[in-house]
């Protein structure tokens, strides 16, 4: 399947295991990326229950009343919810989230989580925190954003980041945005094999 480049978004990936810093290093990359004049997209993955509304304002009462889908429109932003009242454990879908922003006025998708989707990405990773490298097994990870440098990661064709370095991140990201082969900026978009 072959998408054009100028009807989807590239998408880049932030994996890593939770406490690594994922959402910390995101919050300082995209300063940077705006800097360089990128409209850019976020899509977060959390394993907890969100509420991002307060019970005496309208649109909570009108979700609780039995909305499947709410859109929130104001002067400075819109919020949409979507409730999914058939199962209670339903894993969010990444192409389904991808499909629900509005692609015309983005020039890349940011995706924190998603770790074991098939999607480009950047491992967050700090060797002190005990837990295993992703890169080892995703062949899709391109880069390590680390502080420390993991054993054995010489071996390795990964492209070391400073992960207290974010505007090399975001130069890391340009570069990519420009180099990257279309197969690699929309693998997010491919099929489930």
């Amino acid at each position: 399947m072959t998408f054009q480049s100028n009807t989807l978004t590239p998408v880049l990936g932030f994996a890593g295991f939770s406490g690594s810093g994922k959402t910390t290093l995101l919050e300082s990359v995209i300063p940077h990326l705006k800097a360089a004049g990128l409209r850019v997209g976020l899509l977060k993955h959390s394993h907890h229950d969100i509420e991002p509304d307060k019970p005496t304002k309208d649109s909570y009462r009108l979700r609780y009343a039995g909305s499947d889908q709410l859109l929130l429109a104001t002067s400075k932003r819109h919020m949409l919810f979507f409730e999914y009242h058939d199962s209670e454990d339903r894993e969010p879908d990444l192409r389904e989230c991808l499909a629900q922003l509005d692609h015309s006025r983005l020039d890349i998708v940011l995706v924190e989580g998603f770790r074991d989707e098939i999607l480009t990405k950047i491992e967050v990773h700090r060797p002190s925190y005990g837990k295993p490298a992703l890169y080892l097994h995703d062949q899709n990870i391109i880069a390590v954003a680390c502080d420390v440098i993991p054993e054995d990661f010489e071996a390795s064709s990964h492209f070391r980041l400073d992960i207290n370095a974010p505007k090399n991140v975001a130069d890391f990201i340009k570069h990519w945005l420009k180099t990257a082969s279309d197969n690699e900026k929309y693998l997010a978009y491919e099929p489930k094999l």
